[in-house]
């Protein structure tokens, strides 16, 4: 009994030996250098400093609400929902998976934007970072091409109702509509325009369903499900018409 109790004793000391050892073979042989952080909180000296700041910041917010402005305002959320009408409209319940319809929907998505982004960089990133023009300016600039985006593909009677429940006159240039009311005027229109997309995906799946319905119920096997026979043949006729190009081509070319 007291041998075990002096093993008990012994091999944490023993352990603790070991690793103090190798903490000291791996500060005499470092694997790999480990950067030095400093974190400080100085007084400012000049306004400018503050200015800067402050501007870190506001840049700090926006990138937290970056997946909303993806979401939001750009052709994302028509093109995510048509896929999943897509999947469901073939029952093949997560085939794809989650992760392949958003993922293929986030590159359809950069796809689509980067004309406006490449606009955007041109007229108003690169010129701020080249301290040719001022902060300001840049919003100014680097708004203009995704305003344009977003009205050429916004319903003229959705933007209106959100300008009338703003109450603000309706601007007679283009650059003057203010974004809290295109936003979810954006929005709503590529939520009609997505489910239009998905009724008409739903019309030769249903009808295969409703040929395969009559034809069991004509053998008299009412306890067989339809959706087990007819989903071969929708898979099928998905596959013969190359469902996937026709789909993703009407989705970027539905965009102005």
């Amino acid at each position: 009994m007291k041998k075990k109790n002096f093993f008990l004793v012994l091999l944490p000391l023993v352990g603790l030996v070991f690793l103090c050892s190798c903490a000291e073979n791996v500060q005499a042989q470092p694997i790999f250098p480990i950067p030095d952080i400093n974190l400080q909180f100085d007084r400012a000296e000049e306004p400018e400093q503050l200015v800067g700041t402050l501007q870190l910041l506001l840049l700090l917010a926006m990138l937290s609400l970056a997946p909303a402005f993806v979401i939001l305002m750009t052709s994302f959320t028509r093109i995510v929902i048509v896929l999943g009408f897509v999947r469901n409209a073939m029952a093949t319940q997560q085939i794809p998976p989650n992760q392949v319809i958003t993922g293929l929907a986030l590159f359809l998505t950069f796809f689509v934007m980067f004309p406006v982004i490449s606009q955007i960089n041109t007229e108003a990133v690169t010129p701020y970072l080249e301290e040719s023009i001022t902060f300001e300016e840049a919003l100014d600039l680097g708004a203009g091409p995704l305003r344009e985006f977003m009205l050429n593909n916004t319903r003229e009677k959705d933007l209106a109702l959100f300008l009338e429940m703003a109450e603000v006159d309706i601007p007679e240039e283009r650059r003057n509509v203010p974004f809290h009311a295109l936003v979810p005027a954006f929005v709503l229109s590529e939520l009609k325009t997505a489910f239009q997309m998905g009724f008409i995906l739903f019309i030769p799946f249903l009808i295969i369903d409703m040929v395969v319905a009559s034809v069991l119920m004509s053998m008299g096997m009412f306890m067989l499900p339809p959706v087990i026979v007819s989903l071969p043949f929708k898979i099928l006729l998905f596959v013969l018409v190359d469902g996937w190009y026709l789909v993703v081509q009407s989705l970027v070319e539905g965009f102005a």
